[in-house]
């Protein structure tokens, strides 16, 4: 009998205890996340956000068997130094305004509630839902400008030079472009402004980078595990892969909004500045953004494609009785399969 009342209450307490803490976390963090919905709703920089709760709820139904396997090894001291220092920055950001500080506490605090209930290793497993949530929170809006208005000049760069290659006389002034287009009597104004800069896209890109690198991510191949415990080549091309995925998107972004510019520009001088508005406007933002998510995943096609041949060549070396070479040639060639 005692055995099934101890068997009771520890089932109560894990039914209880997360709905505890979920209670706790909504009445500190109530303010924060309606005014973070709110945002997502309202900032066309940041509307990708609506999508990420359904995201993540997505990769945590996905991991729930890794999440009960994790091994677990509380670090309880870890743990409680992030939760007072996630509550020092609430208080922080809420005394003075400051919204980053306030959504980036919350962050902070869903981390070192895992270290200290978990340990790093269920952590790593929560590692992408708690990215993806750090990259649809807004930036500041003065680091926002900051990197608004380089984008800004660069677009603009690259549309005169464009221009200039088409043989359209063309003037810049800073973010500014005037040129003359047929038929004009007088010259028209083009301004790159915040919205052409391509950040929206590079943070949406980034996040879609993301997604599609779990999602596609490669199996861990159980044969090819290292001696002493260490990572696997498929687990190490994993972090490879996603890193390179994330990184790409960044010149991804940029380029493609570039050439959306510059295809404004040109277009503007045979059709008249009314291409730069409207439904044009709109619709060109659409295609460049299909485009640069298809060289993203061509990207992730070639990393996978260069993978797969460096393994085929492995196996064909080992059948004809050639020495494998290389830093992993005491190592069974890495089968990645994708899920």
């Amino acid at each position: 009998m005692p055995a099934d009342v101890t068997q009771m209450s520890a089932a109560r307490r894990k039914i209880y205890q997360p709905l505890a803490i979920a209670a706790a976390l909504s009445f500190l963090y109530f303010t924060v996340l309606a005014k973070l919905a709110s945002d997502w709703w309202h900032d066309e920089n940041y509307s990708h956000g609506l999508l990420i709760p359904f995201v993540i709820g997505t990769i945590i139904w996905q991991e729930r068997k890794n999440f009960s396997l994790a091994n677990q090894r509380p670090q309880t001291a870890l743990g409680v130094i992030g939760v007072g220092l996630s509550l020092c920055m609430l208080w922080a950001g809420t005394a003075g305004a400051e919204l980053f500080v306030q959504r980036a506490s919350l962050v902070l605090m869903l981390g070192s509630l895992l270290i200290y209930f978990f340990g790093f290793r269920l952590l790593q497993v929560a590692a992408v839902p708690l990215m993806l949530l750090a990259l649809a929170i807004p930036i500041p809006q003065i680091i926002f400008n900051r990197i608004a208005f380089p984008l800004q000049l660069f677009a603009s760069r690259c549309a005169v030079a464009a221009m200039s290659a088409f043989g359209i006389p063309v003037l810049r002034q800073g973010n500014v472009i005037e040129l003359m287009p047929l038929g004009a009597t007088q010259p028209k104004k083009l301004a790159v402004v915040e919205a052409c800069s391509g950040i929206r896209s590079l943070m949406t890109l980034m996040t879609l980078a993301m997604i599609y690198a779990y999602f596609t991510r490669p199996k861990p191949a159980q044969t090819s595990v290292r001696d002493g415990g260490r990572s696997s080549p498929s687990s190490v091309f994993s972090t490879m892969r996603f890193a390179i995925l994330l990184i790409a998107a960044v010149p991804i972004a940029i380029l493609t909004n570039a050439l959306r510019v510059s295809g404004t520009g040109v277009l503007a001088h045979y059709y008249g500045t009314r291409v730069a508005d409207g439904f044009f406007h709109s619709f060109s933002g659409w295609v460049i953004y299909l485009v640069a998510a298809a060289l993203l995943f061509a990207t992730g096609w070639v990393l996978d494609r260069a993978v797969r041949f460096g393994n085929d060549r492995w196996i064909r070396d080992l059948g004809s009785g050639l020495p494998a070479t290389g830093p992993g040639a005491t190592l069974k060639p890495a089968q990645l399969v994708h899920e």
